[in-house]
């Protein structure tokens, strides 16, 4: 067998405010009863929910495996900011990859965000979900002429966006920045509910949950897969995949991308929000960069100040006072004051050279696959993620396209 190893982490410091919330755990078995499955999915996070849903969807019998209890890892630490824009402008994008590619890309995202609303309601997840318009401000990344030039580029194939000047934006939301971007296709949700409602949900069909398990060693044969635990028992399976986040496959690192580290808060209610900050989501084009949302209750939810740097999200006093910047930012921009955060946490967040995210079979392996998806848009790419892999899975053809010239293990469905 082939040691499987995952990098391990501290997901997340503070408490997130979705951990708090009712409806967020899984039950989850504590042995194996069947070492045998048609797919073991590790990892009991957003990725690996979406995974399972979408495999036990097909009648296949899914193990899921995680080493922490399920939904607790770092799911909760996302501000759930579900996201068609990828963090890298359809316009830089197509200048990495080609516009072919990068076009397919945005598509693609545009795409999994109406899939991910309509798989929510369908499955009657009470989770907040949310469809809601994206503001991107202009900051110190990306000025005027660019917002511009990035609108039109969107418009050109297909996506909807709206580009507003100095003056209307000013009129329309009270913010004094050179310009921005409104877009549609986005959503929020409560990421903790939505992934334990993706579990149940697989839970009630084929699927079956053990936690806490820890894979250590894979091996492919015979139409096969055998994943081996810490505890030394034996699973064999038609297929594997590895929904591990953060604490990836030592085998799919590259130097196309990189942990950093993230912070994030969230307020207690607030009365008397600004109408359009109830229902939009907010984020600029600068690096260091702000973004924000709101909750049904009036939180304001907010993060950013990332650093190119793994394991700084671990410091407690650098949590208190990122929260602090995050807060000021957020008055500046907004005129509205936060207070004391209610709950303020801090996470390893990885991030890829293009923004887009990492979905592939496993090097060496033909029946074992991975799904990473980085960057800001974690749940979008997972559900590219769960409906590329299930399609793998079933041996339906998909047309793919790297995303990284380099030839770096990333495909998305390009279809």
């Amino acid at each position: 067998m082939e040691q499987s190893d995952t990098r391990e982490d501290d997901l997340r410091i503070g408490t997130p405010l979705w951990v708090k919330t009712p409806h967020s755990r899984v039950h989850a078995s504590k042995r194996i009863a069947k070492n045998h499955a048609d797919v073991v999915v590790v990892g009991a996070g957003i990725s690996g929910a979406l995974t399972a849903e979408a495999l036990s969807r097909q009648g296949l019998n899914v193990l899921i495996l995680d080493r922490r209890p399920a939904v607790r890892g770092s799911t909760p630490a996302s501000t759930a900011m579900i996201q068609h824009e990828i963090d890298t402008p359809l316009t830089r994008l197509q200048e990495q990859i080609g516009a072919r590619a990068a076009n397919a890309a945005w598509l693609r995202s545009v795409r999994a965000v109406h899939d991910l609303v309509a798989l929510a309601g369908d499955l009657g997840i009470a989770c907040s979900m949310e469809t809601k318009p994206a503001l991107y401000l202009a900051g110190n990344s990306m000025g005027a002429r660019a917002l511009k030039a990035e609108v039109e580029a969107r418009l050109k194939i297909g996506i909807e966006a709206e580009y507003l000047n100095k003056g209307e934006l000013l009129a329309r939301y009270g913010l004094d920045r050179p310009a921005a971007v409104l877009s549609q296709d986005s959503a929020s949700a409560n990421p903790a509910q939505l992934t334990a409602g993706l579990l149940k949900a697989a839970l009630g069909r084929t699927a079956r949950l053990v936690s806490p398990v820890e894979v250590t060693d894979m091996a492919q044969m015979n139409g096969a897969v055998a994943l081996a635990t810490r505890d030394g028992q034996v699973i064999m399976a038609g297929h594997a995949v590895f929904c591990t986040g953060y604490e990836y496959l030592r085998q799919m690192q590259t130097s196309s991308h990189h942990v950093t580290s993230t912070w994030a808060l969230a307020s207690r209610p607030i009365k008397h929000l600004p109408e359009w900050m109830k229902s939009t989501i907010g984020w600029e084009a600068s690096d260091p960069y702000l973004y924000f949302r709101t909750d049904p209750a009036g939180r304001i939810i907010a993060g950013g100040e990332d650093e190119e740097a793994a394991t700084t999200n671990s410091d407690p006093e650098k949590l208190e006072a990122k929260a602090k910047i995050i807060a000021e930012k957020l008055f500046s921009l907004t005129g509205v004051r936060v207070g004391r955060p209610a709950y303020s946490w801090a996470a390893p967040f990885s991030v890829t050279r293009d923004g887009l995210p990492i979905i592939d079979r496993v090097p060496g392996f033909d029946r074992i696959f991975a799904v990473m998806g980085f960057g800001g848009n974690g749940i979008t790419f997972s559900m590219i993620g769960a409906q590329i892999v299930a399609a793998w899975i079933a041996g339906k053809g998909i047309r793919t396209r790297p995303f990284f010239a380099s030839a770096s293990p990333c495909v998305a469905l390009a279809g």
